[in-house]
């Protein structure tokens, strides 16, 4: 993988062609990363699920799940949510003391869902999620950042063309991994009706190990959201989803803290 990102960021020189070397530079280049993507097929795959907003109503169904299935997943937290009542309280205490589960920081306000605004003043925007790592305790420095698929992490920079590039910059400065995600799964958390099935959910995440579609290879990260969970049919399709990842040995279920495996 360190040699594939040296082929992405241009390090790697390719001589031109002469009377010795008869390779075009663009073929050479070609040919190294196929050897590179063919070596990477036969390494273990890397899922991770996440869940933003939490706590709410489907918490408890998604730490109850995690705990059966004995897999591994990553939450996403709103400060304001774990206030809002004793029962969101015990659900945040749930996350915490479930091993299969890490807390991360989604921000004290979830930016009242005016990310324009929010993103449009960086230093606010960046004492709200200082705010939500003091009174969640969050023991990891690790932050999604709301309405925005950014990702800032170790010498990883990736804008998604909208304002929240400042804030995510000034958060990994004070330590901070910043992750977006590859593959986003959405349902009708009042219904409980998939807006893509479990099928289609799957076979996006098979399809991005299997092409290296994904910000790095062999490692894909879903995004789901805490309430798309509160009904029974919605729980029973997480299971599904999880229960159809796990038929392949080869796939590993990990925390965000962990991002990238690499080999």
């Amino acid at each position: 993988m360190d040699k594939l990102d040296s082929l992405k960021k241009g390090l790697l020189y390719f001589p031109p062609v002469d009377s010795i070397n008869k390779i075009e530079p663009k073929a050479a280049r070609k040919m190294l990363k196929d050897s590179i993507f063919l070596e990477l097929k036969k390494k273990p795959k890397h899922i991770y699920l996440t869940f933003d907003d939490g706590p709410l109503l489907g918490s408890q169904a998604i730490d109850s799940i995690m705990t059966a299935k004995g897999v591994k997943a990553s939450v996403f937290l709103i400060g304001k949510h774990a206030k809002m009542s004793k029962m969101l309280t015990k659900y945040l205490h749930r996350y915490l003391d479930n091993p299969l589960i890490e807390a991360y920081n989604h921000s004290y306000t979830h930016a009242n869902h005016r990310y324009q605004t929010f993103y449009a003043d960086a230093n606010t925007a960046f004492m709200d999620f200082i705010k939500a790592q003091e009174e969640l305790e969050l023991k990891h420095k690790v932050a999604r950042l709301p309405g925005r698929n950014i990702w800032m992490f170790d010498d990883v920079k990736r804008l998604d063309g909208r304002n929240g590039g400042t804030t995510a910059e000034m958060l990994h400065e004070e330590g901070f991994s910043v992750f977006g995600w590859d593959v986003e799964w959405r349902l009708n958390g009042k219904t409980g009706d998939s807006e893509q099935t479990v099928e289609l959910t799957y076979n996006a995440m098979k399809k991005f190990l299997d092409k290296n579609m994904s910000l790095y290879p062999n490692n894909v990260v879903l995004l789901m959201h805490d309430d798309m969970f509160q009904l029974p049919k919605a729980q029973m399709q997480l299971g599904a989803l999880i229960d159809s990842l796990k038929q392949h040995p080869d796939y590993n279920f990990e925390f965000m803290s962990d991002y990238p495996k690499k080999y």
